[in-house]
């Protein structure tokens, strides 16, 4: 599942470099993938069943592993859910499966998607981009390390304030232009 190769996995990294860190989108981004502990795999499955199962087996290696070795995984859905809606019910069953397995409050899930869109909002809107990747992602998080890099800063609801006005200011061409070599 993990092959650092797969052109999801060029992609994501891309998307990483250039807009996630690259835009300062995620502050918290930047030391963790310079440090290599952040972990991308990417899951052919097609099925509900072999998501979920895709989804278990990246849980469970990241909990076996210290922070130091892996302290995030991006689970890149390469053929999987490319419809946002359908995306978004996996994402409710995802959230499940960590209740489930008993590690609410250990890890937790942010989303990203092609067509990724924040309710109330025009498809097009400039501000649906901060969660727009170029493939369906489970982006599994430890808590601990969110928590500090949350009680790290003065205001952290500032960032998706931040994050708007700067994706405002980019526009969608320059956001296209992101994607130019």
């Amino acid at each position: 599942m993990s092959n650092p190769e797969h052109p999801a996995a060029t992609a994501t990294r891309k998307w990483l470099e250039r807009a996630v860190i690259g835009l300062n989108l995620c502050p918290f981004a930047r030391a963790p993938y310079r440090q290599s502990q952040v972990h991308l795999a990417v899951s052919e499955a097609t099925d509900e069943e072999g998501l979920l199962n895709a989804l278990v087996t990246e849980i469970e290696a990241l909990v076996a592993r210290s922070p130091q070795q892996r302290d995030t995984t991006l689970l890149i859905l390469g053929n999987g859910l490319a419809d946002f809606a359908a995306f978004n019910d996996f994402a409710a069953a995802a959230e499940g499966l960590l209740d489930a397995l008993g590690l609410e409050g250990v890890l937790q899930i942010a989303t990203f998607h092609p067509d990724y869109r924040f309710a109330d909002t025009p498809q097009d809107a400039i501000e649906n981009y901060t969660n727009r990747a170029p493939y369906p992602i489970l982006h599994l998080l430890r808590e601990d390390s969110v928590s500090r890099a949350v009680d790290a800063m003065q205001d952290p609801d500032e960032i998706y304030h931040a994050n708007i006005d700067r994706l405002r200011a980019l526009g969608k061409p320059g956001w296209d232009a992101l994607w130019e070599d």
